[in-house]
């Protein structure tokens, strides 16, 4: 095919294309219904998600419950959490209790939604506070926590032992 022709059947194409395109945009002047908006726009529906697991984790953490913490994770940090999370500083270690965890903040993140907690820990007599940032992302079409670190810093992911770092760590 010559150039010409060519261009001449791009055109054509296009034009076959361009009422089917613009009926898929609604873009018509069809008498029909304007499309339902979703219920929830996409950020919204992050921090809402991001904040459902962070408080399930939250939740297995007060509970020592070690394999719902571990359902909250990605499946990368899956595989070394149950002897990080039951070890000395792990989260579900047996001899600190969680009297009291809640969220503070949740806010977009440059590696997903960055959810700000309050974690109180009694070992004993002695009760401390400490805050944590957890790192919820998309992996696949569902949620999960990426990663945890200590407040004021940047949330990381697993570390070479492909452990999270533990509030008390």
């Amino acid at each position: 095919m010559r150039p010409m022709h060519r261009r001449l059947a791009a055109t054509a194409a296009g034009l076959v294309l361009l009422p089917l395109a613009l009926v898929g945009c609604g873009l018509t002047g069809g008498d029909e219904e304007p499309a339902a908006k979703p219920e929830r726009a996409p950020a919204e529906e992050a921090a809402t998600r991001s904040r459902e697991r962070v408080q399930a984790y939250l939740d297995a953490m007060t509970a020592k419950d070690v394999a719902a913490g571990r359902s909250q994770l990605c499946a990368l940090l899956q595989d070394g959490f149950d002897v990080a999370a039951t070890g000395p500083n792990g989260d579900f270690a047996d001899h600190f209790e969680v009297p009291q965890a809640a969220i503070t903040d949740v806010r977009s993140g440059p590696r997903g939604q960055e959810v700000s907690v309050s974690v109180s820990i009694t070992t004993g007599k002695r009760k401390i506070t400490r805050p944590l940032v957890f790192t919820v992302t998309r992996d696949g079409g569902d949620w999960c926590i990426a990663g945890e670190a200590p407040g004021g810093a940047t949330p990381t992911g697993p570390s070479p032992d492909g452990v999270v770092p533990s509030p008390a760590s």
